[in-house]
Formats: structure tokens, sequence, C-alpha cells
């Protein structure tokens, strides 16, 4: 983010906290679209993303004059809207169902499959068919850093579990893009 940018960011901030309804539009336009982006990897469905990040606005907004660093906003509000994710994906149950202990492949330590054939939109439609355990721990790691220690940890799952998933969410995600590829050559 350019310096002039930052400044704005961090003016609306400031306004914000003193709170300044127009403030509050103005950063929800600047960081709702990539919010949303986030909430629609994690949740297949359209219009629950859109309450999820609805929620994490609220719930941001009301935080927000107890930001001390605004430095650290994007990475604050992030967090906030990966935390309301999951806690609908926990509240549904829908995790611990799918996430078997048994499938207790080792996760792979290269993967040499050339996603760069693909174009982003297809990868990201193979994704969203993933079932929704997988599709999580798969976002969670790839997306937005996790690591499988820390994803056991939210997901209440082993760290195994954990890279099992991970590791099946990108077979079925090579598998889905080969399967495509082969479909429209022919």
């Amino acid at each position: 983010m350019k310096g002039d940018q930052l400044n704005i960011h961090h003016q609306l901030i400031r306004e914000c906290q003193a709170g300044s309804r127009l403030a509050y539009e103005q950063l929800y336009k600047l960081y709702s679209g990539a919010m949303y982006n986030i909430c629609r990897r994690m949740i297949r469905d359209g219009d629950e993303a859109k309450d999820l990040l609805q929620e994490s606005f609220i719930d941001a907004f009301r935080k927000l004059p107890d930001l001390r660093e605004i430095n650290t906003f994007s990475a604050w509000i992030k967090r906030i809207v990966v935390n309301h994710c999951i806690n609908s994906i926990k509240k549904k149950k829908l995790i611990t169902s799918e996430l078997d202990e048994n499938f207790d492949q080792v996760e792979e330590a290269e993967d040499d499959f050339e996603y760069q054939k693909y174009t982003a939109a297809k990868i990201m439609d193979a994704i969203g068919e993933l079932p929704d355990g997988s599709r999580t721990v798969l976002n969670l790691y790839l997306f937005e850093g996790y690591d499988h220690k820390e994803i056991g940890q939210i997901l209440g799952i082993t760290e195994s579990a954990s890279k099992a998933q991970y590791s099946k969410a990108k077979s079925k995600i090579r598998s889905r893009l080969e399967s495509n590829s082969k479909s429209n050559v022919g």
C-alpha cells in the first residue's frame, strides 16, 4: 500500500474511532471486497458469506475504539473475519463429522502438479467443490497462513488429521482439474 493510501486509511480509522459514520462507510467500502473473498473461500453459501461479512464488520466496528495499533487494522479485521467463518462452520458441526482421523496420509513434501496450467477461476471452482472439512483446512493453511498445529487447535482435531485433510484436498483438486481438462479436450 502506497504512503498516501496508508495515510488515508489511518485517517479513516481515527475518524471511526471518533465516531464518524461517514468514515465507517468509507472504511467498509475499502475493505469489504477483500473480506468477502475470504468469507466465500471458507463458506460455500453466498448468502451466509454475506451475513458473516456483516457480522464481522459489526464486531470490528464495536471493537475499533480499542484498537491501539492502527497499522495492524488490515490483519486485525482479517482475523475477525476468519474467526467468524470458523465459528460458523463449527456451529454447524460440519467439520467434526468430515475430518476423519483414519485418513492418515502424510503430507507430500513437494507438489509437482502444474497448477499454472489452469486459470485461478478453475482452481477456485475446484476448491469450492471440496467437502467443507477439507476445504476449511486448505483455506486456513494455504490462504490464511495457519500451520497444521494451529489448525488442529482451532478445529479440535489432531495435527495429523489437519495434514491428512490438506493432502486430501490437494488430491481432490488435482483430480478435478485433470478430469475437467480431459473432458474439455475431447
